[in-house]
């Protein structure tokens, strides 16, 4: 069974940095891309920023996109969020997902972790 672990959520000030982490374990599987995602309360689940797993392309959105940097560690098959300069409304549960070869869409989630950015 494939799980992705979330790690590196908490509390922060705004203008802190925090780095999440996301592993994969369990049986390995051919990647399209690799995701963060956020929702906050009240709110639907919202894209933050992707990686292409054939070329590292990176895509983010555009209220994170100068402030957050996803990368990864391909020996280790994890997957980072450095985000820096936190802001108020970057509170939320961030979720790491990932799109397997043959999926058309992120199929593979983990349970999240929260981070909390007091203003």
């Amino acid at each position: 069974q494939v799980r992705l672990i979330e790690s590196g959520g908490g509390l922060a000030q705004a203008g802190d940095s925090l780095r999440l982490s996301c592993s994969a374990s369990g049986r390995t599987f051919a990647t399209v891309a690799m995701g963060w995602f956020r929702q906050a309360p009240g709110q639907e689940r919202e894209f933050v920023a992707s990686m292409r797993w054939s070329n590292g392309d990176t895509y983010y959105s555009d209220s994170v996109k100068g402030r957050f940097t996803i990368s990864r560690e391909l020996r280790k098959n994890t997957v980072y969020l450095q985000m820096n300069s936190l802001e108020f409304e970057d509170t939320a549960v961030y979720y790491c997902a990932a799109q397997r070869v043959g999926a058309t869409q992120y199929d593979v989630w983990g349970e999240g972790t929260q981070v909390t950015v007091s203003s």
